[in-house]
């Protein structure tokens, strides 16, 4: 029974709890830099692949210039991500302990502080996220993005309630609540920044030190993982 108790906060690198957590930080950060560094989504490629192409073939075309410098940003983190499991035995840790640590510290920075650097350093953090932690037990899924994840949820959704398929089920139940977390991030994070502004991402900072510290708590209960 006590071993029971005590194992609620148990937290694997591929476990569901693991995948909430990261996905309302995600959720948390683009709501972030939404709100208080001028509309911008510093984890979202996507958009930043989008907005580069409009501002290319429009007459302002130097305008495309600020989008590339966020592609570096994550480019950058997927490659430390990919050094940091090569050279390092906690690898996972040691990246969330990175990111907490990284985005305690933009805390610091005012409103007046330019926002290309922020967004930057963000898109840097959240690639680092998404290469290190990419899988919901034998699924991939992102916790930064949610376009892939609403696609795996839905097609799941056929086989869990038209076929009546139990592991799609799973899939389906897995995947919803992935994507329900990051709708909470990016609510919780635009009141947050509305209220506390730039000072509202260490409500994330600690919620990341949270993590790391029922992560390498898990390790007593369960064999550890690089």
């Amino acid at each position: 029974m006590k071993d029971n108790l005590k194992r609620w906060y148990v937290l694997t690198a591929d476990s569901l709890l693991m995948g909430m957590i990261l996905a309302l930080v995600g959720g948390f950060l683009d709501a972030y830099t939404y709100v208080t560094r001028d509309g911008v989504f510093a984890t979202a490629q996507t958009g930043n692949t989008v907005l580069f192409a409009v501002r290319a073939a429009s007459p302002e075309f130097n305008g495309a210039i600020q989008n590339v410098p966020p592609f570096i940003s994550f480019v950058a983190g997927v490659l430390v991500a990919a050094h940091m499991k090569e050279r390092l035995d906690k690898h996972r840790r040691a990246v969330l302990f990175v990111e907490c640590v990284i985005l305690f510290i933009v805390g610091f920075l005012p409103p007046s502080f330019p926002n290309m650097p922020v967004t930057m350093t963000i898109a840097f953090v959240s690639s680092l996220q998404i290469a290190t932690f990419n899988k919901l037990g034998n699924w991939s899924y992102n916790s930064t993005i949610t376009t892939g994840n609403l696609r795996t949820a839905a097609q799941a959704s056929y086989g869990a309630f038209a076929n009546k398929d139990p592991k799609e089920k799973k899939k389906f139940w897995g995947f919803f609540f992935i994507i329900v977390s990051f709708i909470s991030g990016a609510l919780i994070g635009t009141l947050a920044s509305h209220y506390f502004n730039v000072h509202a991402i260490w409500v994330v900072a600690g919620m990341l030190l949270l993590t790391v510290i029922l992560y390498v708590k898990s390790h007593k209960y369960i064999e550890p993982q690089k």
